[in-house]
Formats: structure tokens, C-alpha cells, sequence
């Protein structure tokens, strides 16, 4: 069973701020919650190829996983599949100016879980949405509290 979860926000920041703090993976610990940790492996700043290793905590387990980017348009969209770690996923963030001072930023996850994470693929996919709502909301909050 495939996971494909994807969650959206308006965010009243430019786009090139918005995208520029999204899409750097060393912010990623400030928004999303169960990011502990992000270390290059390769030289920043962010470009296709770039690998990225994050720890976390999900579902009650300690995650470990090394992403590439697969994809990349500054200011429009990062994609980055997972080359390591438990469960293959490939996660998307695309943006669009709505007006001069707001972005519609999709935040998207899927990929294909094995072995046991196939079994447990629906509460998987509802534990994610609720992550990715909760994230979206603190990356918002964070940015548009900035002067």
C-alpha cells in the first residue's frame, strides 16, 4: 500500500522568504516537531545531489534517514527522496506567490512502506497528516512573526 499525504498553508510572507526558510534543510529542526537533527553530508547551500541526514522521533520510534534532492527550482520546489533509513519516502515542497506578500506552500509525503511499516500504511498516513498540519501551522506561526 502506498502513503501519499499532502497538507497546504497560506503563509503572508514574500515567497523568496518563505521558500528560502522552507527549503533549507538546516531550519528544518525549528518547524517541523519531531526533527531533532539535520547535518550536511554534502557542502550547503541546497542543490540537486545535495544528501541531508535527519534524526527523529515518529510514531514513539527514533528515526535515523539520509535524503538527496531529487529535484530543485529555487523558489518553486525541493524534492527529496529518502536513500537510507526505515521507510522509502519522498518528500515535495512546492511554492507559489499568492499576491506580493504571500505563499501557498504544498507539503507533500509518499512513498512505498516494507515489511512491517506495510501492515500499519493507514495509521502511517493519518499519523503524518496530523504531523505535516501541526508543522505547516508552526512554520506560519514562525514566519509571520518575524518584522
Amino acid at each position: 500500500m502506498n502513503v501519499d499525504v499532502s497538507d497546504m498553508i497560506v503563509i503572508e510572507r514574500p515567497i523568496a522568504e518563505v521558500a528560502a526558510f522552507a527549503g533549507n534543510p538546516s531550519n528544518a529542526p525549528t518547524w517541523y516537531r519531531r526533527i531533532d537533527q539535520a547535518e550536511w553530508v554534502t557542502e550547503p547551500p541546497i542543490t540537486l545531489g545535495s544528501r541531508i541526514n535527519f534524526r527523529a522521533k515518529f510514531l514513539g520510534r527514533r528515526l535515523a534517514y539520509t535524503y538527496e534532492v531529487t529535484e530543485y527550482t529555487p523558489g518553486e520546489q525541493v524534492s527529496m527522496r529518502t536513500t537510507e533509513g526505515p521507510f522509502p519516502m519522498t518528500t515535495t515542497y512546492t511554492w507559489r506567490a499568492v499576491g506580493e506578500r504571500a505563499t501557498h506552500m504544498v507539503l507533500r509525503n509518499h512513498g512505498e512502506p516494507a515489511g512491517f511499516s506495510r501492515l500499519v500504511a493507514p495509521l502511517i498516513a493519518r499519523a503524518m497528516r496530523r504531523a505535516m498540519n501541526q508543522d505547516l501551522g508552526d512554520l506560519k506561526q514562525l514566519l509571520e512573526s518575524r518584522s
